[in-house]
């Protein structure tokens, strides 16, 4: 494609070279650029683009994209832009011919169940013979492909190469978790969205956001890009307001449990490894049993049942799309550890999404509850003794430990969470080594115990000062269990 095509209408100084130049792929890591790429100098939260366009040009860069005021010698285009992350969204879109156009774009937004209500869409979609995508936390799913991305939603650039994608492979709908980070930083700027999820909101990454208000600022978003049909959890009080907020310019459906929405849940009955309830709709009632138990397992079915709902899927097809789902990798995932006890893994890493999982396990648990968690570093500090406070107030036994301390050192970490356990005054044991102390809690498990290991859910890796290093606790869990035999 031509760059002047690639430009288009967009607001621009050409500092120097020419736009009718052939532009074979778009880049902003100037260690994948090749001959005849266009390298946008994005800015990031550690990284600036700009300090690596001498490489980019040295890979083949043909034209590069600045936002800043700045001397290139080499006979290269150079094009210079307001914000050069805005620019690498709408460029991108460009380039890859719109495929968000092409798709029938499903976001979800907010700080718990994201990852869940996308299985959950994509299962009830699949029941009705479409075929889907997905973009989020766990990684992208293209037809049979499974593939990790950085981000919960990646940049633009990745984003719109995976539409892409799904498009040449074929496929009718993209779901995709839209995070707080992704509305704010433009990746999901040029792009609209025919089904726009609220899920919840709660304290979380207030480290970028800095307030609540912010945060919720950045989720509304999503909702001014939403086309056909938006979907809010109206139990929660931000979902309220976003009801209040937006108007009627957009078809709305809720849903709920404690208030009555368009969707919502009645007869509902728990057990440890199975929820089941009466599903609601304007259109008729079902009676739906999940295999992922738990109150927030019927939210984020119940949102899932409002999309389907809105696409007129009938309530068989979203019976069976709710069923068929057996389990998410890291979603209060039962570890087969043929034990007398009880070993499960979830990604639960706030205060709230803790609590949300601890009040079923308290629901059941015949023996004691032991939690093996942490907090993430450098990330907001605050929610730490929240976090520290919430499980000490469930569990039986804390053992306190690490969970990407990134940057930070672990025990200063650790202290910071522990301020909250000891508030409470629960039982607790301090262990640094995150794979120590889950063999802790497996050695110290007695029968009929639960064993929470929360935080890290789907991840298989752990990051310390800046080191990615594999780390996957269900191996490690049934690995050091074999060993013991």
């Amino acid at each position: 494609m031509k760059l002047i095509e690639i430009v288009n209408d967009y607001q621009y100084i050409l500092q120097k070279g020419s736009l009718d130049i052939e532009i074979t792929d778009i880049k902003n890591d100037s260690r994948k650029v090749k001959k005849g790429d266009l390298f946008i100098a994005e800015r990031g939260f550690t990284v600036d683009g700009h300090d690596f366009i001498e490489n980019a040009i040295k890979n083949g860069a043909v034209g590069v994209v600045i936002d800043r005021e700045l001397e290139i010698n080499e006979d290269v285009t150079v094009i210079q832009v307001k914000d050069s992350v805005d620019a690498l969204a709408r460029f991108s879109s460009i380039f890859n011919n719109k495929p968000w156009e092409q798709l029938e774009l499903i976001g979800i937004t907010g700080t718990n169940g994201k990852t869940s209500t996308t299985y959950f869409i994509k299962s009830i979609f699949e029941e009705y013979n479409k075929k889907v995508g997905i973009i989020g936390t766990i990684g992208a799913i293209i037809g049979d492909e499974k593939s990790d991305i950085s981000n919960t939603t990646p940049n633009a650039l990745t984003i719109h190469n995976l539409l892409k994608e799904m498009v040449e492979k074929k496929l009718d709908t993209c779901i995709m978790e839209v995070s707080s980070h992704a509305l704010e930083l433009k990746r999901v700027n040029y792009m609209d969205f025919h089904v726009g999820i609220f899920t919840n909101l709660s304290k979380d990454h207030l480290d970028y956001h800095e307030t609540m208000e912010k945060y919720f600022q950045s989720k509304l978003k999503l909702f001014n890009k939403t086309k056909s049909y938006i979907i809010i959890n109206i139990d929660d009080e931000y979902g309220r307001e976003i009801i209040d907020l937006i108007g009627e310019s957009v078809p709305l459906l809720t849903y709920g449990i404690k208030n009555k929405g368009d969707i919502f849940a009645t007869d509902i009955a728990f057990s440890l490894s199975k929820v089941s309830f009466n599903l609601n709709t304007p259109k008729g009632n079902i009676d739906i049993e999940l295999n992922i138990p738990g109150e927030f397992s019927i939210y984020n079915s119940l949102a899932a049942a409002a999309c389907a709902y809105a696409y007129g899927i009938d309530l068989i097809t979203i019976k069976k799309g709710l069923e068929s789902l057996e389990g998410i990798k890291g979603r209060f995932e039962v570890v087969p550890t043929n034990t007398d006890y009880t070993v499960i893994i979830d990604f639960a890493h706030t205060a709230d999404g803790l609590e949300k999982v601890l009040k079923v396990i308290k629901e059941f648990a015949e023996g004691r509850i032991i939690v093996v968690f942490g907090a993430g570093g450098n990330r907001d500090r605050t929610k730490r003794p929240e976090m520290g406070e919430t499980v000490g107030k469930y569990a039986d036994l804390s053992i306190v430990t690490s969970d990407n301390p990134r940057f930070e050192e672990p025990e200063t970490i650790i202290d910071d969470v522990l301020v909250g356990t000891r508030k409470i005054g629960g039982e607790y044991v301090k262990i640094i080594d995150r794979e120590e102390a889950i063999k802790y809690a497996l050695d110290n498990a007695r029968p009929k115990d639960i064993i929470l290991l929360a935080g890290k859910g789907h991840e298989t890796y752990t990051i310390i000062n800046g080191k990615t290093i594999p780390f996957d606790e269900r191996q490690i869990v049934l690995d050091y269990l074999d060993n013991e035999k």
